[in-house]
């Protein structure tokens, strides 16, 4: 399969959240879609995957621990083998272990940043010779306000956030001479499935800090990151856009 018309775009976290509003981004171009997810089951992906298909998107989902090295290439070779190509990778697969530093044990800070941190690393390093050998591509990594400013509890989260704008930056310095863009974007307080189990107290004291006064938007992310993939940012690279209706700056 060579059809150059249609981009071949990997998203991981795709099957719910911000991932899903990418994909239904792509999908506006008629892209095929590859979702690579995580889930105790596939209901989730397989509504994800029936609303695209609905909107006449080809897609296939696939369950894949993105921290695992092994389990990525395996999951990149079946792509190469079918498509020939990645022309998009969006980083997003993430999760959260939230507790103080003092009772954070071994296990929440591993888990958190391999998957978060080690998983960008896992599936950025497994398409990056198919986009040289193309010099063309586009990636995007999606970081966080917290990997900015820090979040009392969240240690682990805001630290592999943080990476994940480091690598950006070094990646998209090597790769920028091939045509190929590496940006990130960092969301705020976003309405999703991962913040929906937050109390109202914590949502309220997340809200007071957000000069726009409410909650930001899957789809929102989802234009941003749709951006970023498109030719009026072909000049835009190893960038950091911010999401997250002004609560940094």
């Amino acid at each position: 399969m060579k059809n150059l018309d249609t981009r071949i775009v990997v998203i991981t976290g795709g099957s719910k959240g911000i991932g899903r509003s990418v994909a239904y981004k792509f999908a506006e171009e008629k892209a095929r879609i590859i979702l690579a997810h995580n889930d105790a089951d596939d209901s989730a992906s397989q509504e994800t995957l029936d609303n695209l298909a609905h909107k006449g998107v080809e897609a296939d989902a696939h369950r894949v621990d993105v921290s695992s090295f092994g389990a990525v290439d395996l999951l990149f070779k079946e792509i190469f083998s079918k498509f020939e190509r990645v022309d998009v990778l969006i980083n997003n697969a993430g999760i959260t272990r939230d507790t103080l530093l003092m009772r954070m044990n071994e296990e929440d800070w591993d888990s958190v940043l391999n998957v978060n941190l080690k998983g960008v690393f896992n599936c950025t390093r497994a398409v990056v010779r198919s986009m040289i050998k193309e010099r063309r591509g586009r990636i995007v990594n999606i970081s966080s306000v917290v990997g900015q400013i820090g979040n009392a509890g969240q240690a682990n989260y805001s630290a592999s956030k943080a990476g994940i704008i480091g690598f950006t930056k070094t990646a998209a310095k090597e790769l920028a001479g091939r045509s190929i863009t590496v940006n990130g974007v960092a969301p705020g307080f976003i309405d999703t499935e991962m913040t929906a189990v937050l109390s109202e107290k914590v949502k309220e004291s997340f809200l007071r800090q957000i000069p726009s006064g409410r909650m930001g938007k899957p789809e929102e992310v989802a234009e941003a990151v749709y951006w970023l993939c498109s030719d009026a940012a072909s000049y835009v690279t190893g960038q950091i856009i911010h999401v997250n209706g002004g609560m940094y700056m």
